[in-house]
């Protein structure tokens, strides 16, 4: 018995002191993640079935793609769940990772007022539906934060010819949720993640209007930090957790959750 805790047992605290320590000592990772899964509520559903099986508790620091993998470059995070393929691809390539692999995916989708000023409900295309929206001069509000879902933006208006800008094109700076919450307030369409936008619950007079375009294609990836530049990380946990993402049990975990009846995301580790 060590001198603080044979102290602590001469006043009483030991079992005290035992239940701290072990609660101090729990483990635990630090996952970078995106908005997007945290706004949905799937970790909600998810982390505890992967503490219960492992024993380690994940701590979520849910910013944009862009942000997650910043913080993974600096070494402040042990793990990465984010939804830019090229960008994790880049991230390995460059020596931050060991590796990449597919996780789930979803889908993006076009909201906006149900009036539709625009006509988006009538477009053929996603790029005939963002067409639609400049040549009107629409509200459109995007995140503008370097996440996964402005990255599949940008590249959306690239595809169309499109410039976007202001007065009718806002860059928020906000995650998903906040960036709903202005488009409902302003009567602006946006792009979101099918499952914020499902698990959203102050729509207003926000609706879908278009959705099925297979450029809205959304895939999420699990990033294994390398090691040799940042040895401090938890890299023996983080491997626990990305083992058992793609895992059948981590994948049923994922095919698992929904909202209001609905699926929102789809497991797709052993897809060929």
């Amino acid at each position: 018995m060590n001198k603080i805790a044979a102290t602590l047992a001469g006043i009483g605290l030991l079992g005290l002191s035992s239940a701290l320590f072990a609660q101090e000592e729990a483990p635990y990772i630090t996952l970078a993640s995106t908005t997007s899964t945290e706004n949905s509520g799937l970790f909600d559903a998810l982390l505890p079935r992967f503490t219960e099986a492992s024993g380690i508790e994940v701590r979520v620091v849910a910013v944009g793609t862009g942000q997650a993998f910043e913080l993974a470059r600096r070494g402040d995070a042990d793990a990465l769940l984010v939804h830019d393929t090229a960008g994790e691809t880049r991230f390995v390539d460059e020596g931050y990772g060991t590796e990449r692999a597919d996780v789930m995916y979803n889908d993006f989708v076009l909201i906006g007022p149900s009036a539709d000023p625009a006509g988006v409900a009538a477009a053929e295309s996603v790029t005939d539906a963002l067409v639609r929206i400049a040549e009107a001069e629409a509200p459109f509000a995007s995140r503008g934060d370097d996440s996964g879902t402005h990255r599949a933006e940008q590249r959306l208006w690239e595809a169309a010819e499109i410039t976007p800008a202001a007065p009718w094109y806002r860059e928020l700076g906000s995650g998903m949720g906040p960036t709903l919450n202005t488009a409902a307030g302003m009567d602006a369409y946006a792009m979101s993640d099918r499952a914020t936008w499902v698990a959203f619950a102050n729509p207003q007079d926000l609706t879908l209007l278009f959705e099925g375009d297979e450029r809205l294609f959304n895939q999420y990836g699990s990033v294994v930090i390398d090691a040799e530049r940042h040895p401090h990380l938890k890299h023996e946990l983080a491997a626990q957790w990305h083992a058992w993402l793609l895992s059948d049990e981590g994948q049923q975990a994922i095919a698992d959750f929904s909202v209001d009846g609905q699926q929102l995301f789809f497991p797709n580790a052993n897809s060929p």
